[in-house]
């Protein structure tokens, strides 16, 4: 692994799967919920109701999407620290620091590559 003791490993993977089980009961109340959707038979709603309705709507797909992807990052993640590669940046290989990986146990880069993406 990377400079983490066995026990560091274990408390980012819990961290991990907690997450993970928090995305997926999100998404599962999110599911339910989507049976507040506009009436599309174009029933008495005024502008401003159907307006908002539409934000709603756009507001639930947004959220949905960045669910979707936070639960692909811990998904992924999870299975970096069942292989081993956990803490170790992606691009150059070396490790990711304990402060950064403490912050988000789902990052991938280190702090160099992450800054020379973010600056492309």
């Amino acid at each position: 692994m990377t400079e983490f003791s066995q026990s560091e490993v274990d408390r980012l993977r819990a961290r991990l799967e907690a997450r993970r089980q928090e995305l997926i009961d999100a998404v599962r109340h999110a599911s339910s919920d989507d049976s507040e959707v506009m009436d599309a038979d174009g029933n008495r709603m005024g502008r401003l109701s159907r307006a908002a309705a539409m934000q709603r709507e756009e507001f639930a797909r947004d959220a949905s999407r960045r669910r979707a992807q936070d639960l692909a990052r811990v998904k992924t993640a999870l299975e970096r620290v069942n292989s081993g590669e956990f803490g170790y940046c992606l691009r150059c290989g070396e490790p990711i620091s304990t402060r950064r990986l403490e912050a988000d146990p789902a990052l991938t880069l280190c702090i160099r590559c992450a800054t020379a993406e973010e600056q492309r």
